[in-house]
C-alpha cells in the first residue's frame, strides 16, 4: 500500500531525474520556476519547485532513502502552504501586519548591531577582586532556595573489593586520596571526589537510596556507607549551607560574573547611544520641531 503510493508521487524516472539535479540547482542564474525547472506541488497560487529542494537529499543517500526525503519535504510543504493560506484569510482586521514586521524587522536590525558594538568594546574580563566585592556588596541577592553541600559519594557494584576501598575511604592522606581516585576509575558505577565543588541537596539525594540525606537529617547524618542489593554507597558530607541562607562565594561565582557583565553591557550601550546622540547633535542632523 505504502509503495503504491510512492509510485504515485515520484515516478521512477522522474525520480533519477530529480536526485540528478539535486547537484545543478538553486544557483542565482537558476531562480525557482525559470526555464527547465519542474514544478512539484501546487497549492492555491504558489507552487514548489524542485530547484528548491536543493540540499535537502545529502550526497550518498540511496536512491530509496532519497525518494522517502524528497516526498516528506513536498507533504511538509503542502501542509505549510495550507496553514499559511488559512492564517491569511483568518488576519483580524485590526491586526496590522505590515507594522508588525517592520517593528520586527527594527528589532532585529538594532539587536544585531547592539551585538556587534558588544563584541568590539566590551571588556568581558572580570577580576576575582571585582567579583569578591560584587558579592560582599550584594548579598541580598544571593539567597539560596534550598540546601546545598560539599560532599564525597562513591557507588560502587556489590563485586568490588572492599578491604582497600575501606582503608583508602578512611584515610586522610594525598596519597590515599590519590589512590582512592584510581580505585574509583577502575570499580565505581558512580564517582565525586571533589570536596570543594558545592552540590544542591536534591541532586546528591537522588543518587543515593530514598531517604538517605534529605534537608530535615543532612546536619547530622554526615557520613555511612549502605546497600540496595546491586550496589554499595559510601556518602560523607563535608559541608552544608541551608535553605535562605546567603550562598557561599564559590557557589554564585559565575552568576556574579554574569550579572557583572549584563550591567557592563547595558552601560556600554547606553553609553554608545548617548555619544552618538551628541554628535549627530553637533553636526545638526537631529531637529527637535516644536
Amino acid at each position: 500500500m505504502f509503495f503504491c503510493y510512492m509510485a504515485r508521487i515520484l515516478t521512477f524516472p522522474f525520480f533519477i531525474w530529480c536526485i540528478f539535479s539535486l547537484w545543478h540547482c538553486g544557483s542565482p542564474d537558476n531562480p525557482p520556476g525559470g526555464e527547465g525547472d519542474r514544478q512539484l506541488a501546487k497549492v492555491y497560487n504558489k507552487s514548489l519547485y524542485l530547484s528548491e529542494l536543493d540540499g535537502i537529499v545529502p550526497e550518498n543517500t540511496t536512491p530509496g532513502d532519497s525518494a522517502l526525503m524528497v516526498s516528506a519535504f513536498v507533504q511538509r510543504w503542502i501542509r505549510d502552504q495550507l496553514l499559511m493560506y488559512e492564517a491569511e484569510r483568518n488576519i483580524p482586521k485590526d491586526l496590522n501586519i505590515d507594522k508588525l514586521v517592520r517593528d520586527y524587522r527594527a528589532s532585529l536590525v538594532r539587536f544585531n548591531f547592539e551585538e556587534q558594538i558588544i563584541a568590539e568594546k566590551l571588556d568581558s574580563t572580570v577580576s576575582e577582586v571585582e567579583l569578591k566585592a560584587f558579592y560582599e556588596n550584594n548579598m541580598d541577592q544571593f539567597q539560596l532556595e534550598s540546601t546545598i553541600l560539599k560532599c564525597q559519594l562513591l557507588k560502587l557494584p556489590s563485586n568490588a573489593p572492599q578491604n582497600e576501598l575501606n582503608k583508602l575511604w578512611y584515610g586522610r592522606t594525598a596519597t590515599d586520596a590519590a589512590k582512592l581516585r584510581n580505585y574509583a576509575k577502575q570499580w565505581a558505577a558512580l564517582a565525586l571526589l571533589d570536596t570543594e565543588k558545592w552540590y544542591k541537596l536534591e541532586e546528591i539525594a537522588a543518587l543515593l537510596p530514598k531517604g538517605t540525606l534529605s534537608s530535615d537529617n543532612v546536619s547530622t547524618r554526615r557520613e555511612g556507607t549502605l546497600s540496595d542489593g546491586d550496589f554499595r554507597y559510601y556518602y560523607r558530607v563535608v559541608e552544608t549551607v541551608k535553605g535562605k541562607e546567603t550562598a557561599p562565594f564559590e557557589y554564585v561565582k559565575e552568576q556574579a560574573s554574569k550579572v557583572i557583565l549584563h550591567k557592563r553591557k547595558l552601560e556600554l550601550l547606553e553609553r554608545w547611544k548617548e555619544e552618538l546622540y551628541q554628535q549627530e547633535l553637533r553636526r545638526q542632523n537631529i531637529q527637535i520641531l516644536q
